[in-house]
């Protein structure tokens, strides 16, 4: 509390000639006596009254003691193992004693950085909390990158901060400025520093080569320096406070032109720091020329990850399902994916080329995907039909080749064959197949007409259709006929066992 120099001269007044205590003198002066007491010691008198021992006082080697080795203990602490100790006075009035007793803090001074145009940018993340998207939950991130002389800024909004959303606010942020600075400054962030120790930093091999394509310098700053990149840090601080509250929007990309508009509007017509009748868009103009040329090629920043397509043609990332040619079942794949697509490849051939989901567990198919695997499960249907008339009936593959070369639909024909097989018989399809080749007829009807014939010269009745399930493993299972002359050999042995018993 600082004392006005009249009521100093006031407070020595009263106690040195009118011999008034201290607590008289700060009842009637409305000071504190603490503050008296230091304004009668400090004028040379001593105070008119002994002061009474203090409770602290006989805690007081402890609390040094403490001080000493742990300069930053809080007197909440101190307080806590003082109880412990013994200590039954108030909290405040021992944080109170305790400022008077705590060795003064040394404070740090900073000089101030200056920046050439052109030559330093900082660049840091600042989460913003989460949003949902369907059935997911992603966090939101903000990627910042601000020019050190013109304090241009530049935003954009990410759904994590992996290292290929960090490459992308770099080449957006190139873009924007038409140009980049000689030297970008990160802090210990994972998307730049993989490992540190001391001097020696492991930075991130995709940042190196993505620095080796631009030709900027990778300067990170030391350990618990923040204000060495505090324009960056202001950057983020305005954004919160500036760009962020009550704003609404429908999705990113409308998040993201509304952060495009604010960069070049209210951000960019700001005064600037060092000149209040300049304005940041006006040194930006000055600055711009000094930044270094983009390359002719903009460095690649798809995801790439190795999957493998299940059983299903499908593939899965990021927890959505990417349909496939069904041929790739079980194979390992490439997956490329960019913000707004997923593509696909196989042996370096893109095979499927789909929109990006950023929710889970939804299914992204390309009809032609679904059409091709409906059409191999005909065709595998065919297939198995066409192996159970063969293994029942013989004949019929000579039947088919005939089929073929007349042009016929092999897969309607099929169909027939096995419905006469069902309902007639291998042993009777093969009888009626063979006298129809001898004829040289092939199509179905003189088939069924010969197996018609047959059957009512046997005077059988007509076939009655089987219903059977929709089951392939039951319509398309392969009967074997039997050759019956074994039963019969079993009825003559039976005849002859009972024959002897009745002997």
């Amino acid at each position: 509390m600082v004392i006005r120099s009249e009521v100093e001269a006031e407070i020595l007044r009263l106690h040195d000639i009118e011999k008034w205590p201290v607590g008289t003198i700060a009842a009637h002066l409305q000071v504190h006596h603490d503050a008296v007491t230091r304004v009668i010691t400090s004028g040379g008198a001593p105070p008119a009254r002994p002061q009474r021992p203090a409770r602290i006082d006989a805690y007081l080697p402890f609390i040094l003691a403490s001080l000493r080795r742990y300069p930053g203990l809080p007197a909440s602490r101190l307080y806590q193992m003082c109880r412990e100790r013994g200590y039954r006075g108030s909290g405040e009035h021992f944080r109170h004693m305790i400022a008077r007793h705590r060795p003064p803090r040394r404070v740090e001074a900073f000089l101030r950085t200056t920046a050439l145009p052109g030559e330093h940018g900082q660049v840091d993340w600042a989460h913003f909390g989460k949003i949902k998207i369907g059935r997911a939950v992603r966090a939101l991130l903000a990627f910042v990158c601000v020019l050190s002389y013109s304090r241009r800024i530049f935003l954009r909004f990410y759904l994590d901060q992996r290292i290929e959303n960090f490459l992308r606010g770099h080449v957006a942020a190139f873009g924007a400025f038409g140009g980049l600075p000689r030297v970008l400054l990160y802090d210990n962030l994972k998307s730049a520093v993989l490992d540190r120790r001391g001097d020696a930093i492991l930075f991130n091999p995709k940042l190196v080569e993505f620095a080796k394509h631009y030709r900027f310098e990778i300067r990170p700053t030391a350990v618990a320096r923040g204000n060495e990149k505090g324009r960056v840090e202001r950057a983020i601080r305005y954004v919160r406070t500036s760009f962020w509250p009550a704003r609404p929007w429908r999705d990113l990309d409308d998040l993201n032109a509304q952060a495009e508009a604010w960069c070049l509007g209210e951000a960019s017509e700001r005064p600037w720091p060092d000149d209040k009748q300049k304005t940041v868009a006006m040194v930006f103009a000055e600055e711009q020329p000094r930044l270094l040329r983009l390359p002719d090629n903009a460095y690649e920043t798809e995801e790439v990850v190795v999957a493998r397509v299940g059983k299903t043609p499908h593939v899965r990332f990021e927890g959505n399902d990417y349909s496939v040619p069904h041929t790739l079942a079980r194979r390992m794949v490439e997956v490329r994916a960019r913000l707004d697509r997923v593509r696909v490849l196989a042996d370096g051939v893109v095979v499927a080329d789909h929109a990006r989901s950023f929710d889970r567990g939804v299914v992204m198919q390309t009809e032609a995907h679904v059409a091709e695997l409906r059409k191999s499960k005909g065709e595998a249907r065919k297939h198995r039909a066409l192996d159970r008339l063969a293994q029942s009936v013989p004949s019929s593959q000579q039947l088919f080749v005939k089929l073929a070369e007349s042009g016929a639909n092999l897969g309607r024909a099929t169909q027939h064959f096995v419905h006469l097989l069902e309902n007639f018989g291998a042993v009777a399809l093969e009888q009626a197949i063979g006298q129809a080749l001898a004829k040289g007829v092939t199509h179905h009807h003189a088939v069924r007409q010969i197996l018609e014939q047959q059957r009512h010269a046997a005077g059988l009745l007509p076939a009655v259709p089987v219903d059977l399930p929709d089951d392939d493993r039951v319509r398309n299972a392969v009967v074997r006929p039997h050759d019956l002359r074994s039963y019969d050999q079993l009825g003559d042995r039976n005849e002859e066992g009972a024959d002897g018993d009745a002997k």
